[in-house]
């Protein structure tokens, strides 16, 4: 009889993207740069337009603003940070 073949190993599992994909309530970097101030704290309302985040890239500072009014749930970044576009910079909920 012949050797039965040995079994498959697993697949392994996909990577996890860098950068999580941002949700309709998540504000997300437009651009990768660095952060120079996070100017709400969870908790915080806001309106929309309102600058959230002051992030640098080029040399040129880019105010990044809510798009909606909401309640800040998250903040995931802190001035001084680098972050790649498309990263989620705060919540609102």
């Amino acid at each position: 009889a012949a050797p039965s073949p040995a079994p498959a190993a697993p697949a392994p599992a996909p990577a996890a993207p860098a950068v999580a994909p941002a949700g309709a309530n998540d504000i997300a970097s437009p651009m990768a740069g660095t952060v120079v101030s996070v100017d709400v704290k969870v908790g915080d309302t806001v309106a929309a337009g309102q600058q959230v985040v002051m992030l640098e890239a080029m040399k040129m500072n880019t105010p990044i603003q809510a798009q909606q009014g909401g309640t800040v749930t998250a903040v995931s970044v802190q001035a001084g940070v680098s972050v790649a576009e498309g990263q989620v910079l705060l919540s609102l909920g």
